[in-house]
């Protein structure tokens, strides 16, 4: 195969040399042709130059190789997988079709170099993807652990080679990608070895300070760690010799770095404070009857040498994770005072531990396809349940990351959940109408609130009340996506309920004013307030947030601003009020000007009128008058209970020119983003003859309200005023008050 290759000497004899171990390795029986067509494709596509360097400068036929060596170690090399990922870049590039490989190489490599086109469009515009892309990738063949296991394996083999690259943009580019999608995925299916060794490239080219020291300091005292393990394991092999039952093999295991350097950071020690930088492991060579009792057997024997530390134990034999992982972890205080971490496990734990649950397709003697089946499925659902909201490559990541607990149901019936997750979290887990009618539970038999947060092995009862219903608070309490995108979905539920029966109510009160209900207008009136879509408009009206009165108003006014010849400031003759109570009769105008004298008058607090709006007089107990705007909320039952105190009033021609300030209460509402309020009153401190006297504002669910007093001279500023307002990008509404 090294012929079609027309690259360097080096790069030839690696080919060559990888060629014969996939060739000495492969489990199943290769075709004649294969090796044939295989290289007829990749001549073609080097001849004709449409295979080509990447950007680090290495060879892509060489980096498809390692990657199909690397899948092969870790699930078997089976023919359709290095098949599939030899022809890859020849169907990329246009030399085959994927009808031709189907009939040639059968149906299985098809479908493996299907879901790598997807793999392929989505890198073709860019060297890195963002979350929301990757997992959508992910979604569409969460099934087939082959392409998965593919995908990291690439992206391992190119973190590998590019180290000599000096390209160092790019690499961190890549470096980071790792961190944050494919690490994580490789922990999630329990590829730890490939995770490990992802998460210690991703230190040395992003942070190769400390990659270069770390590896330093562990390389210097290499020998004394060496000196140390020999004496720790000693006893233990001595006590495990006198039982000739057990067969068994011990290994030494150093943490990683990237393992070291997040213990670092986390307990703010240097390399030195941290003693705990190796383990212990001892795998037993067990029958599957007998693996659970002789691990503990194991367990009994290293703990009556060294004393374990209580608070470390950990039993995945009893209740495994949820990615396959069986192991008995503990701590142990071993010589000078140190804490070290002995694992106990099977060679059957041992190589799942290694691999993954895709370990099991090569594990002879083992069914593996339903532990297989469900990580899928939890894989599958964690990345569904990822909102929009929340895609962003650290929630992808920590989503990924989570490490499991169980709880028990009072049936005995078994759950898999996040650490941190919460009685809310539970109930939604167990169905989505259980979820929405939580109320609380009983753990333990004891009563807990939503936001407890459950332990391993804790037996959960949920209490449940049918006139609960899901909270925009919940939100801040449940720690798993499932959760979070099912409340989000039953809060949309039940605010489209809400915004219909606003709509309702809003008609309702337009018929009751003898108003007709024009859709396009009410349309155009929304979008003014600010308003991209209506059903948030209706929402925040069945919240409290806009009044009803307040939109019939404001509804029309905009039909008279439509209808009216010229858009002038009127003069105070066009204000004066025609009475509409039959009972008032014909009377005296009260003239309203700022120099009236012989009339004892005032502004209504209720609606505090300005020059320029519609107004009345009405005349008090005390023998003064009120003035009230006409649209005042109390003029209704002023002008139906007292029709005989009702006098009309308008303004003055004189005090349009004068320079009289009154004082007018504005409630603002809208999106509670950072420097709001800032623009509001930059805007306000602009406008000439307007004086900003207080401001209150209070916020709640990303939402503020506010009242703001001014004084302004009429009404026509105001209005031009509360147009600039409503202009400013999150103000929702401005309504007088």
């Amino acid at each position: 195969m090294s012929e079609f290759i027309l690259f360097a000497n080096e790069e030839k004899k690696e080919l060559l040399a990888l060629c014969r171990e996939l060739q000495q390795n492969v489990e199943e029986k290769l075709e004649p042709t294969d090796y044939l067509n295989l290289k007829k494709y990749l001549d073609g596509a080097v001849a004709q130059g449409r295979i080509v360097r990447n950007k680090f400068g290495l060879n892509p036929i060489l980096l498809d190789m390692h990657t199909a060596y690397l899948v092969g170690q870790e699930i078997g090399h089976r023919r359709e997988i290095v098949m599939s990922i030899m022809l890859n870049r020849c169907v990329q590039c246009g030399v085959v079709t994927i009808d031709e490989v189907s009939e040639k190489f059968g149906e299985n490599v098809t479908n493996i170099l299907s879901g790598l086109a997807k793999i392929n469009a989505l890198y073709a515009k860019n060297p890195t993807v963002e979350s929301e892309n990757f997992r959508n990738l992910l979604l569409s063949f969460a099934n087939d652990m082959r392409i998965i296991l593919i995908m990291i394996a690439d992206r391992l083999v190119l973190m590998r080679h590019i180290a000599v690259s000096d390209n160092d943009e790019a690499r961190r580019m890549v470096a980071r990608e790792a961190s944050q999608l494919y690490a994580p995925l490789a922990h999630k299916l329990g590829f730890y070895k490939l995770k490990s060794e992802l998460e210690d490239l991703v230190i040395k080219y992003t942070e190769p300070e400390v990659y270069a020291e770390l590896s330093r300091k562990l390389e210097e005292t290499a020998a004394s760690r060496e000196d140390y393990m020999k004496n720790f394991i000693s006893p233990i092999t001595k006590s495990l010799n006198s039982n000739p039952h057990i067969k068994y093999r011990i290994k030494g295991r150093t943490k990683s770095i990237h393992s070291i350097w997040q213990k670092m950071k986390r307990q703010k020690r240097p390399f030195e404070g941290i003693y705990d930088i190796f383990a212990i492991r001892i795998i037993i060579d067990s029958k599957p009857e007998n693996e659970k009792s002789e691990c503990w057997q194991v367990y009994s024997l290293v703990t009556d040498l060294y004393t374990p530390n209580p608070h470390r134990l950990r039993d995945w034999l009893s209740v495994p994770k949820s990615n396959g992982y069986e192991s008995l972890h503990t701590t142990v205080m071993g010589p000078e005072g140190r804490w070290v971490e002995v694992q106990i496990r099977t060679e059957r734990m041992d190589t799942i531990a290694e691999h993954g649950l895709a370990a099991h397709w090569r594990y002879k003697g083992i069914k593996s396809e339903k532990g297989l089946d469900n990580l899928l499925a939890s894989i599958r659902d964690t990345l569904e349940h990822i909102s929009d909201e929340d895609v962003s490559e650290n929630k992808f990541k920590m989503e990924l990351y989570k490490e499991d607990i169980f709880v028990f149901t009072p049936k005995g019936d078994l759950f898999h959940l996040p650490k941190g997750a919460t009685i809310l979290d539970f109930a939604f887990c167990i169905h989505t109408g259980v979820g929405s009618r939580c109320t609380g539970a009983l753990v333990n038999g004891r009563n807990v609130p939503l936001k407890h947060v459950l332990s391993n092995g804790d037996q959960v009862e949920i209490v449940t009340s049918n006139s609960q219903t899901p909270k925009q608070a919940w939100l801040g309490i449940v720690r798993t996506s499932r959760a979070r995108a099912k409340i989000r979905q039953a809060l949309k539920d039940i605010g489209a309920r809400q915004a219909a029966l606003a709509r309702e109510t809003i008609e309702r009160k337009f018929k009751n004013h003898k108003i007709d209900f024009d859709e396009r207008q009410m349309d155009r009136l929304i979008r003014k307030m600010g308003f991209k879509r209506l059903t948030e408009f209706y929402q925040q009206v069945a919240d409290g947030y806009i009044d009803v009165g307040n939109v019939l108003q404001r509804y029309q006014e905009m039909f008279a601003e439509d209808n009216a010849v010229n858009d002038v400031v009127h003069s105070a003759q066009d204000f004066t009020l025609q009475n509409e109570m039959d009972s008032a009769g014909a009377g005296d105008i009260l003239v309203i000007e700022r120099n009236l004298k012989g009339v004892d008058y005032k502004f209504a607090k209720c609606c505090t009128p300005i020059f320029g709006d519609d107004i009345f007089g009405f005349v008090t107990i005390s023998g003064g008058i009120s003035i009230h705007r006409k649209d005042c909320s109390n003029a209704r039952q002023l002008r139906e209970r007292y029709p005989w105190r009702i006098i009309e009033a308008r303004w003055s021609d004189k005090d349009s020119n004068g320079k009289s300030l009154y004082a007018v209460n504005l409630r603002i509402v809208g999106h509670d983003d950072i420097g709001i309020v800032t623009n509001i009153t930059s805007v306000i401190t602009q406008e000439k003859d307007v004086i900003l006297r207080s401001i209150n504002i209070d916020s709640h669910d990303n939402l503020f309200s506010g009242t703001l007093t001014l004084l302004v001279d009429d009404y026509g500023r105001l209005n031009k005023l509360i147009r600039k307002i409503e202009g400013i990008k999150g103000v929702k509404q401005v309504m007088r008050v």
